[in-house]
């Protein structure tokens, strides 16, 4: 498959803003109506048997150029990183926004076969559930750590063992703010057991709000830029407790780096 992003950096191009953006007190309600038009449009695929890797990164695409339709200003660097791991790899990210879980398939799975681990109560969404499901994610419940770290274990070892790599949020829900404590090692004892290499991801995504009634259906936030960086991949040595404090250390120190830019441009 052919990569959407050819060198290490993206930088949204000035002047990608549609008009959509500019009715600014209307932009959350068209920018919900024209996402959800793009998430009925795989949810059929997917209901078909059609949703297949590239669909999903077809599909991914689209909301990424809707996102810069209604004012967001991707900012993405360490994507050669993406490319330079050898084989599977796991993705260990910190977990912001509905953003990242549906942008990450056009810049990942373009390179590489690809899979999430998430949540049980995703793939029952009746709108959500069937794409989620279209591409065979590993399904926790997030209540019980014990028999998710085993399931985690046996299946993503079978998907990375197979040439699946796998993406871990692991945190237990989404949060703005990054909290090291709850940031638990899953992802590094799966590539540990597995073998494989780690890419640490560090975003920040709050251009996209939770919503009141629906989560994934949150407001817009247009002045926020969207970051995301891969980290260059690394080897787990022993129990990876060394390489889970330098993920951690990585991700922390984006996230200051980032609110700071934020700050000054206020």
């Amino acid at each position: 498959m052919k990569s959407l992003f050819a060198s290490d950096t993206y930088f949204t191009p000035s002047g990608t803003q549609g008009k959509s953006y500019r009715l600014i007190k209307i932009s959350s309600l068209l920018f919900i109506i024209r996402f959800l038009s793009l998430v009925l449009k795989a949810r059929r695929l997917a209901v078909k048997g059609q949703f297949d890797r590239q669909a999903w990164v077809i599909s991914s695409h689209s909301v990424m150029k809707l996102i810069e339709n209604f004012g967001g200003r991707f900012h993405i660097e360490g994507l050669d990183n993406i490319r330079k791991s050898d084989g599977p790899v796991v993705f260990v990210s910190n977990h912001m926004s509905t953003l990242e879980t549906l942008v990450f398939p056009c810049i990942i799975a373009s390179e590489k076969e690809v899979t999430f681990v998430v949540k049980d109560s995703l793939i029952s969404l009746p709108v959500f559930g069937p794409i989620m499901r279209a591409r065979i994610p590993i399904v926790v419940s997030r209540t019980n750590s014990r028999e998710d770290l085993a399931l985690v274990m046996n299946q993503g070892g079978k998907f990375l063992e197979e040439g699946t790599s796998i993406i871990i949020f692991p945190q237990k829900t989404r949060k703005v703010e990054f909290i090291p404590d709850e940031f638990n090692s899953l992802g590094v004892k799966l590539a540990g057991r597995a073998g494989v290499q780690v890419v640490p991801v560090a975003i920040k995504t709050d251009y996209w709000g939770k919503g009141k009634f629906i989560k994934a259906l949150g407001p817009i936030y247009p002045e926020k830029t969207i970051y995301m960086t891969f980290e260059k991949p690394m080897h787990i040595q022993g129990t990876g407790k060394e390489e889970h404090t330098k993920i951690v250390e990585f991700i922390s120190g984006k996230m200051e780096e980032w609110s700071d830019k934020e700050e000054s441009k206020k």
